[in-house]
């Protein structure tokens, strides 16, 4: 079972073979940790997302699901971009959350990452309560892990970071 570590601090700095960006379906880069990540990796990761073929008009990346990038100017070798739900209401939207977070773990397994940051999916301008995020993305990463040795949250902000570290007591994470 891979180690499970919160911390509070800026995403785009974590040294690990992969981070998580929070992105849409249109993987174009936005706000938040999306374009922060976007402004720190350089020019060459939205050529790069440019790249990954649509699988619908205006779609590179559906819902609950995850691609993979170089990380070009970033500290971490990938970027792997997965995109989490607007929060409508819990039930069909905790599936898509552990969903996105799911697919950014069989990815770093597919291709023999140890290491990878995610920030808080979907609780930025998608409106998901951090609290009830918090324990889907832990849950999530705990049972599926799978071959990664070190699975870290790089949250923004000490409420984030509190909200987080509280929900990890609950999932004995």
């Amino acid at each position: 079972m891979p180690r499970i570590s919160i911390a509070e601090g800026d995403l785009t700095h974590a040294r690990v073979d992969a981070i998580v960006n929070a992105a849409n379906e249109r993987m174009l880069g936005g706000g938040g940790v999306d374009g922060a990540i976007h402004r720190a990796a350089g020019p060459e990761l939205l050529e790069a997302c440019r790249a990954v073929p649509e699988v619908r008009p205006g779609v590179r990346c559906p819902t609950g699901e995850a691609r993979l990038t170089p990380g070009f100017r970033l500290a971490a070798r990938y970027v792997i971009h997965a995109v989490g739900p607007v929060l409508r209401s819990a039930e069909p939207s905790a599936p898509l959350l552990a969903a996105a977070y799911r697919s950014s773990l069989e990815l770093a397994n597919e291709h023999g990452l140890s290491t990878i940051a995610f920030p808080a999916i979907s609780c930025g301008v998608y409106g998901y309560p951090s609290h009830e995020a918090a324990h889907v993305a832990l849950t999530t990463c705990r049972e599926h892990g799978g071959a990664l040795t070190e699975i870290s949250f790089v949250l923004f902000g000490e409420a984030m970071y509190r909200v987080w570290a509280e929900a990890a007591r609950g999932v004995g994470a």
